[in-house]
């Protein structure tokens, strides 16, 4: 674990230190989530958490089925049904 010491800026910004960045894979232009749990911060980057909801999704899904291609076939009976009324 890496602890570093900042000092909060007037307008309520914060400076993530250079060493920490890295750590966490940060770089300008980034993207991150901050959650909160009332008593503290936590940053990650947008990249693990669209991981980790995609993982997290990804055990609800039937084995080797693209989930695209399932929809394409359920668009397809549906449309034929609506061909045949």
């Amino acid at each position: 674990m890496h602890i570093e010491h900042v000092r909060m800026g007037e307008d309520g910004r914060l400076v993530i230190p250079a060493a920490l960045r890295r750590e966490a894979g940060l770089k300008p232009g980034d993207t991150v989530v901050i959650e909160s749990d009332g008593d503290s911060l936590l940053l990650k980057s947008y990249d693990r958490v669209l991981a980790e909801v995609q993982g997290h999704f990804a055990a609800l899904a039937a084995p080797a089925v693209l989930l695209s291609e399932e929809l394409i076939r359920e668009r397809r009976a549906e449309a034929a049904r609506e061909g045949r009324d």
